[in-house]
């Protein structure tokens, strides 16, 4: 049971990973597009709208599986973004 369990978890894991990465992708590029047009209000919406989705992502992947970068590192009595692979190394 423990391979199912661990097989459910990695593809939940690897969704919640794919969600940050896709909607960090959509947010950069209205980033673009709202330096140059800062009074869209359709833009502004949908960035309020993906970056809540983004943001609801990013809580439960830190939640469940640890911070995706240094800054979400809860530090209490040691650094403890070194002890798992980052997610760049496959963590996903």
């Amino acid at each position: 049971m423990e391979g199912v369990v661990s097989r459910v978890d990695r593809t939940n894991r690897e969704k919640l990973f794919a969600c940050i990465t896709a909607t960090s992708f959509v947010l950069d590029d209205l980033r673009i597009y709202l330096d140059t047009h800062p009074n869209d209000q359709e833009a502004l919406d949908y960035w309020r709208k993906v970056e809540r989705v983004r943001n609801e992502a990013v809580e439960e992947y830190t939640k469940c599986y640890g911070p995706i970068n240094s800054y979400d590192v809860d530090v209490k009595n040691k650094w403890t973004w070194v002890e798992e692979p980052w997610p760049w190394e496959g963590r996903c």
